[in-house]
């Protein structure tokens, strides 16, 4: 095995100080988004979802961010798969942005609220076809025994839906995670890194977009 516990590097690319941050970490996340986006980094948007099964076992993935606004990070998924039927169980979530070239992470909890069918149909039809009929071929986190049987799903479904529009699987749809806490976190020398936490209180986390108050607190590292 390769030694690992010696693999370190500096960090030192910028610095973060409180006087450098929106006061609305939406627009903060924004603007950090648009300079992955603009450094032609793949999958700007990728981000680990965490959620956490009915007897308290932690699981994570890689799924894409959609839409981001005031009122949350929206993502798409099966209603079939394992994040889906936690999220069931319970709805609490946490995402993070792993930018670790720009020296950068974000860390995202809050509650995932399910996409109206609306939402979720205006997205499904935007997409490529072969996504959609993807969409339709995999029972997602299902056991399967061999790739060839995926494969011969996907072309079975091309078949059944050759002639005409690709309709809205019942089982596919999508979250809204309303966040109450988004952590910024940038490398420092020595690592002594830049930490800082948008909190909502209690009273704030019901209300939605302008009208919350977030509270910025600088952490230790």
């Amino acid at each position: 095995m390769a030694n690992i516990h010696g693999l370190r590097r500096n960090y030192n690319l910028g610095e973060l100080r409180e006087e450098d941050l929106d006061s609305n970490p939406i627009t903060q996340f924004n603007h950090w988004l648009k300079l992955v986006i603009d450094s032609g980094t793949p999958d700007p948007t990728a981000m680990t979802v965490a959620t956490v099964s009915p007897d308290g076992q932690p699981s994570q993935r890689i799924v894409l961010l959609k839409d981001v606004d005031d009122s949350g990070f929206v993502f798409y998924t099966n209603l079939g798969s394992r994040k889906a039927t936690e999220l069931a169980h319970n709805s609490k979530i946490s995402l993070h942005f792993p930018w670790h070239f720009m020296e950068r992470q974000v860390k995202i909890c809050g509650v995932a609220q399910p996409l109206s069918t609306g939402e979720v149909a205006k997205y499904f039809f935007s997409r490529p076809k072969e996504s959609q009929l993807a969409a339709w071929a995999s029972k997602q986190s299902q056991p399967i025994s061999t790739r060839q049987m995926l494969m011969s799903k996907f072309d079975e479904v091309k078949k059944k839906f050759s002639a005409g529009e690709i309709p809205l699987p019942k089982f596919w749809g999508g979250y809204r995670v309303v966040p109450h806490e988004i952590e910024f976190w940038q490398g420092g020398e020595h690592r002594l890194h830049n930490r800082f936490v948008y909190s909502l209180g209690d009273s704030n986390q019901s209300q939605g977009g302008e009208h919350q108050h977030w509270q910025i607190q600088r952490l230790m590292p």
